[in-house]
Order: structure tokens, then C-alpha cells, then sequence
């Protein structure tokens, strides 16, 4: 039980040291990541229509 204990306390312990992000800089890499996880779905979205055309054609 001493063992768990002390891993919380470890973890307590580094919580305080980590730098959270201030919320400007929050905001800034939430709409980072959202238009990166947007434009690689239309990439891919594309890139797999693509695919499916020339499959179909090929198929004829």
C-alpha cells in the first residue's frame, strides 16, 4: 500500500512542475490541430475518391 502511495505522491509532485499552456496559447494550438485534422481529411477524402475512380475505370 506504501508503494501506491508514494507513486501518487510522485505524480502530485511532477504535476507542479509542468508548464501549462496559457489560454492564448491554448487557443492557438487547439485551431492548429483542428485545420491540420481538417485539410488531411479532405487530403485523403481526395485521395481516395481518386483511387476509387481508377479502380472503376480499370474495372470497365
Amino acid at each position: 500500500m506504501q508503494r501506491i502511495a508514494d507513486f501518487f505522491r510522485g505524480v502530485v509532485r511532477e504535476m507542479k512542475k509542468v508548464s501549462w499552456p496559457k489560454k492564448k496559447e491554448l487557443t492557438s494550438y487547439t485551431i492548429i490541430v483542428l485545420t491540420t485534422v481538417i485539410l488531411m481529411s479532405l487530403f485523403f477524402t481526395v485521395i481516395d475518391l481518386g483511387i476509387s475512380e481508377l479502380i472503376r475505370w480499370v474495372n470497365k
